[in-house]
Formats: structure tokens, C-alpha cells, sequence
């Protein structure tokens, strides 16, 4: 098993170049979406976030994301606590199914891999970067935020350099998705030659 760890700028087209990577052949395991499950309704970690952080991120049942959010990203402390019941949460089961991957290269999407200090044993770490105006831009016209929100959740990840530091390779999306994904199937299909 060949194993890529996925990284990138909010809104940079992590989700795009994986997406490309799945249909050529890759399993793809996404933090975020871990992330959301490790909160859903009935598992432990809702009850820990419902705990520390009150009624005031449950709406119906559930956690209220865009509650959570308004919290942790205007206070450092308390992202850091919301990371300590989310972070071991998303490690365990990530590593379970990249255990468990049937296919010859695994692509775990994981945006906070530098500032989680993510230790699988990655093969190759590979960013998307993009502008900062340009992650703006997507947030607002694809996510619905303001400007204001948008650079505050980039404000919130570590520098694109500490990013290309810690990648083998990077992916610009400063460019037409075309030739985002063009750059994106050469890279697949120059890992996949060399397995």
C-alpha cells in the first residue's frame, strides 16, 4: 500500500484532485468527514463537545456547526479543545480503515495534517494551494460565507509554506480546474507507475 496524505488551504480543491484520485483507483479516507461523524448524535464525542461547549452548539439533536465555528475560531483555547476531543477521535479511525483499504495507493484528505502534526507513515504528503483571494472568492460564492468568515477560518490554518515544507509535492489551483485535474491525474499516474 502506497499511502498520500492530502493536504491544502480551505476551499484550495483538495476535495477535487481526491475526487479525480478515487475515480483512477485510490481509496480515499477524508478527515473532515470523520470529523463530523466523531459529533454526530450519540457518540461520545458529542456528548464531550455538548458538554464544554453547552446547549449553545446543539440545535435539534445535533451539533450546530456554524454555532461551533462562530466559538472555536475567534478563541484559540477553545479550538484547542474542541481539537483534543475531536483529533484522537479522527486518528483512531483513520488509521482503522487505512488498515482495512483493499486498494494499492490510500489517499487519507486531511487539512490540518501540519497542524495536527498528523504521524502516519505517509509515502508521499502532497498540498493544494491556492491564493488566499482565490480561497476567499470559492467560500463566499460555493460555502456561502462572508469575506470576513472566510479569511478568519484561513487565518486559522497554518501558512501554505509550512504546508510546501512538510509536502513531496504541490498542486497549484491558481489555475483553470482543467488543468488543475491534469496536474492531478500526471501525479496519480506517476506514483502509481513507480509502485
Amino acid at each position: 500500500m502506497f499511502l498520500i496524505g492530502l493536504t491544502g488551504g480551505i476551499a484550495a480543491g483538495k476535495s477535487t484532485v481526491a475526487s479525480l484520485w478515487e475515480s483512477l483507483g485510490a481509496t480515499v479516507i477524508d478527515a473532515d468527514v470523520l470529523a463530523r461523524e466523531a459529533v454526530a448524535t450519540g457518540t461520545k464525542g458529542f456528548e464531550a463537545v455538548s458538554e464544554l461547549f453547552g446547549e449553545a452548539v446543539v440545535a435539534n439533536g445535533e451539533i450546530d456547526r456554524s454555532a461551533l465555528a462562530k466559538i472555536v475560531f475567534n478563541d484559540e483555547t477553545q479550538r484547542k479543545a474542541l481539537e483534543s476531543i475531536i483529533h484522537p477521535i479522527v486518528g483512531a479511525e483513520s488509521r482503522r480503515l487505512i488498515t482495512e483499504a483493499k486498494t494499492q495507493i490510500v489517499v487519507y484528505v486531511v487539512p490540518l495534517l501540519v497542524e495536527a502534526k498528523v504521524d502516519l507513515p505517509f509515502d508521499a504528503v502532497v498540498t493544494v494551494e491556492a491564493p488566499v483571494s482565490e480561497q476567499i472568492a470559492r467560500m463566499v460564492k460555493y460555502r456561502g460565507m462572508s469575506a470576513a468568515d472566510a479569511k478568519l477560518r484561513i487565518d486559522n490554518q497554518t501558512s501554505p509554506a509550512h504546508r510546501a515544507n512538510r509536502a513531496n509535492y504541490i498542486l497549484n489551483s491558481n489555475q483553470d480546474v482543467e488543468l488543475l485535474m491534469r496536474d492531478a491525474r500526471i501525479l496519480f499516474e506517476t506514483i502509481e507507475a513507480s509502485l
